[in-house]
């Protein structure tokens, strides 16, 4: 049962991350092409969340919360510049 909900969830982060590519590709402004960023790291997270479950490591779990950080500051990084137009002042 559990390795049919895996297949479920790795093809439907998968599909998630392919459309938040296309997003971030082809986004018509730059904050849509931010929110596709920030997006596409909690798709990242939950694909490194899934392959935790798969292979039973804890190790995942540190990269996904890593990964999350780094995440929220580079959000309100671009966030930041979009606004103002630049990062410092």
């Amino acid at each position: 049962m559990l390795s049919v909900a895996l297949v479920i969830g790795f093809t439907a982060v998968i599909a998630a991350m392919a459309m938040n590519v296309f997003r971030l590709v082809r986004g018509p402004y730059p904050e849509d092409r931010v929110l596709a960023l920030d997006t596409l790291y909690i798709n990242a997270i939950a694909l490194i969340l899934l392959l935790s479950i798969e292979f039973a490591s804890r190790l995942y779990f540190e990269a996904a919360l890593l990964i999350a950080m780094m995440g929220f500051v580079g959000t309100i990084a671009l966030a930041k510049y979009l606004d103002r137009g630049d990062l410092m002042h």
